[in-house]
């Protein structure tokens, strides 16, 4: 008979129970239905609401249920629906009647939301271990090329000149802010639903605050009815997640794009690449195209889970129990994606020659010439529209503003004068942008700093 089943007189259709039966993707949250419910039974005697010795039957076969199943000595039943079912069916089975009073002033509607946060919980801490570890490649690739040149980009049109440092470190300021989304979500999150019973708490002399701290929570929920059925703190974690899929997914696309042939900018090591069945030649960036598509699967978590909640009265529902999977892949996904990514910039090889020689082309120092005039001063609108007419006498002549003569320079402004050369100078270009945040290495290095501090606080 079902745990439930006192007010049935019937078995459940087979097809029906398996069709409700979410054990085989709740059992991931063996070790906090555990750990919940050790804390629970240590309330409950406290309380006087269950003996000392109900107490210590209770922990003792919850201790030997876990250590069973990490030993893989633990088959669960789908006839017992789900985790909670099973773990309590187990305990039951092995201790007796001590068993059977676990589940004193609790429900499973505030059992599986305390186990949903606190297993979300534990996973935020390791995705952002992940994301420190990304910090740390990234600040590493970083200092090896502050005085590398190479085009920035605006609409995938060369534009000004940037070290690659300056354009690793964009991406190190967007995985900064995907960790304190991350950061802000567990905090935001840390509130114990426990005790909340099925949605109005209950009649027995509970100690609401010592399982939340027992459990590592800041408080206890403190409307019984929000604390069995929301879920936005799920919902925060898949917005979050999907923001870094979405950073990590342009930061792969231009990783596609910079080893091509077409840049040639990086060239991926052969641990982090693929060949072709039938072109010899090929290696292709597989693990960042794999990285730009799943994003669209985390994406997709977020919007099923959305979608989900958006019509279900108060309090909980069994639509609920849809809300783990969406969750469980995003996390997988993340996970997953992280530390592959890392490997891959960790071992890329970087061309420098490349990244200048491109630089060299496209009149990327046009705005730093019409600077100059503007200096000498030229208003910025007319220095402009002078930079503007001799950059289309180069693309005529097929020269970059550096080639032309002082005589071609002056026969449009007298302002011209031998130091335009200098002001011309890739290198001085980048090198003269120090205006806070930008690619002088000065201003990357304090950039870096700032990242290694980030790091080190959260991961000293």
């Amino acid at each position: 008979m079902k745990l439930w089943g006192g007010r049935f007189s019937k078995e459940t259709d087979s097809l029906a129970n398996d069709f409700q039966s979410s054990i085989r993707f709740d059992q991931r949250l063996y070790r906090e239905d555990i750990q919940g419910s050790m804390a629970h039974a240590e309330m409950l005697a406290a309380q006087g609401v269950i003996s000392q010795a109900d107490k210590a039957a209770i922990r003792q076969g919850l201790a030997d249920i876990l250590a069973d199943v990490e030993a893989g000595k633990v088959e669960f039943s789908p006839a017992n629906e789900d985790i909670h079912m099973n773990i309590e069916a187990l305990l039951t089975a092995r201790i007796g009647e001590a068993g059977k009073r676990l589940h004193t002033a609790r429900s499973r509607n505030d059992q599986v939301a305390l186990d949903f946060r606190l297993y979300v919980r534990r996973e935020i801490g390791t995705v952002v271990g992940q994301l420190l570890d990304l910090e740390k490649v990234l600040c590493a690739r970083a200092k090896e090329h502050q005085n590398t040149v190479m085009p920035g980009y605006t609409h995938l049109q060369r534009a000004q000149p940037v070290s690659f440092a300056q354009h690793l470190l964009a991406y190190a300021a967007q995985f900064r802010r995907d960790v304190t989304r991350l950061e802000d979500c567990r905090k935001r999150l840390n509130e114990c639903p426990l005790g909340s019973g099925a949605l109005a708490g209950t009649t027995y002399p509970i100690d609401r605050f010592q399982t939340a701290q027992a459990l590592g929570f800041d408080r206890p929920c403190g409307n019984s009815m929000d604390g069995v059925s929301d879920r936005d703190y799920a919902l925060e974690l898949l917005s979050a997640l999907s923001i870094l899929m979405m950073h990590l997914s342009r930061f792969a696309e231009e990783v596609i794009l910079w080893c091509s042939w077409e840049f040639k900018f990086v060239e991926l090591d052969e641990a982090y690449s693929t060949g072709s069945s039938i072109m010899p030649q090929k290696k292709n960036p597989d693990m960042a195209e794999l990285v730009r598509g799943k994003t669209g699967r985390v994406y997709g978590d977020l919007m099923a889970l959305l979608t989900v909640m958006k019509g279900l009265p108060l309090a909980y529902n069994k639509d609920m129990q849809e809300d783990k999977e969406p969750v469980f892949d995003a996390l997988d996904t993340v996970e997953q994606c992280l530390p592959v990514f890392s490997g891959m910039l960790a071992t890329m090889t970087v061309l420098p020659e490349n990244m200048r020689a491109a630089a060299g082309r496209g009149f990327i120092n046009a705005t730093d010439c019409a600077d100059y005039l503007t200096k000498k001063g030229m208003p910025f609108r007319d220095a402009y529209t002078v930079t503007g007419r001799l950059v289309s006498a180069c693309a005529v002549q097929g020269k970059t503003l550096e080639e032309l003569t002082l005589e071609e320079f002056q026969a449009v402004s007298p302002l011209f004068e031998k130091d335009v050369y200098e002001a011309l100078k890739l290198e001085n270009c980048m090198a003269l942008r120090r205006s806070f945040g930008g690619p002088a290495m000065a201003e990357t290095g304090r950039q870096l700093r700032e990242i290694e501090d980030f790091v080190t606080e959260r991961n000293p």
